[in-house]
């Protein structure tokens, strides 16, 4: 009898154990890993968000760089930590929706292993190529490469890399053959575009947009559904005859699987302030990054969405990690 009177006692006392739990949470420091090294655009990201959090958490947010797999180390270590809210991932479209395709041999799922806070925004990416290439469209590109089959060559920033699977888009929706130059990271990459020592690449418009202002680069169609306001007058690859064509990078905010509701809805609710504050949002459109919060569940949606858009360009691409 005690026993039962002692557990019914403590079922009593559940609903208002969840209240207390998002008022004692946090109250060390959060650690905020990050899959890429320092300085590419998941780690402008999370260097921007991290004071922000830190100001409305009260307690540290340390960013730590865990590069390597292409993210997914780092994203592993998040799955495997406590659900606590001590350990959150910035997260990218590579280990969260193209990685799980592209590796055949994952310890995790990230719709079923890490838990979603937030969607963060979105990384515009341009085609562009050489200035002294002929290109002035896109289907300029598709037209040389069918008239010339696998003598066109593309760069990128990595085997799996969004500006990869893009270009693998562009070939199977335009039933094109092209080859594949990867290099390791976009600032690799981006000196061997301008130099003409690859025909054309997807990459950021951080990247792109400065080098075609310079002369540099161009810029031919933006793979996202619609225009950019960065580039209101640059078509996307859909409106360049590639109906449904989108090639969206994005980055997110995860947790550890089972992260207690309360905690996941203060995280959110901290989220959804940090990304509308006008500062933040102009600060990253200077960087050519562009915020986006979302619900948790609308997250879950489009993780969903995404790893299953990707998967068959993945698989007809024929890309295996290096």
């Amino acid at each position: 009898m005690m026993k039962k009177r002692e557990l019914l006692t403590g079922l009593a006392l559940l609903p208002w154990a969840a209240p207390a739990l998002a008022q004692e949470y946090p109250s060390r420091p959060i650690r905020l890993l990050v899959g890429f090294a320092a300085g590419g655009s998941t780690d402008v990201f999370a260097r921007a968000i991290a004071p922000r959090l830190q100001a409305l958490l009260g307690q540290p947010v340390v960013i730590e760089n865990r590069p390597g797999a292409g993210g997914n180390i780092a994203t592993e270590a998040t799955t495997r930590s406590a659900p606590d809210g001590y350990t959150l991932l910035l997260g990218t479209i590579g280990p969260l929706a193209i990685n799980p395709t592209l590796y055949g041999n994952l310890s995790f799922d990230p719709l079923k292993d890490l838990t979603p806070v937030s969607l963060i925004g979105e990384v515009p990416n341009v085609l562009a190529v050489p200035v002294d290439r002929p290109f002035r469209s896109v289907a300029d590109i598709i037209a040389a490469a069918k008239a010339r089959p696998e003598t066109l060559n593309f760069g990128s920033s990595g085997i799996g890399s969004a500006g990869h699977l893009a270009a693998e888009q562009l070939n199977l929706m335009a039933g094109i053959r092209t080859t594949h130059v990867p290099y390791r990271g976009g600032g690799a990459l981006l000196p061997e575009l301008i130099a003409g020592r690859v025909d054309y690449a997807f990459t950021t418009a951080l990247n792109g947009i400065p080098q075609a202002e310079a002369g540099k680069l161009r810029i031919l169609g933006v793979p996202n559904g619609k225009r950019v306001p960065l580039l209101p007058e640059i078509p996307t690859i859909a409106e360049s005859g590639l109906p449904g064509f989108d090639g969206v990078d994005w980055a997110a905010m995860m947790a550890p699987p089972g992260l207690p509701a309360p905690i996941l809805a203060k995280l959110n609710a901290a989220m959804q302030s940090v990304l509308k504050e006008p500062e933040l949002v102009a600060a990253m459109a200077a960087r050519r990054l562009v915020l986006e919060a979302s619900t948790p569940d609308a997250l879950a949606e489009f993780l969903r969405r995404e790893t299953a858009r990707w998967a068959p360009v993945v698989r007809a691409s024929g890309a295996r990690p290096d």
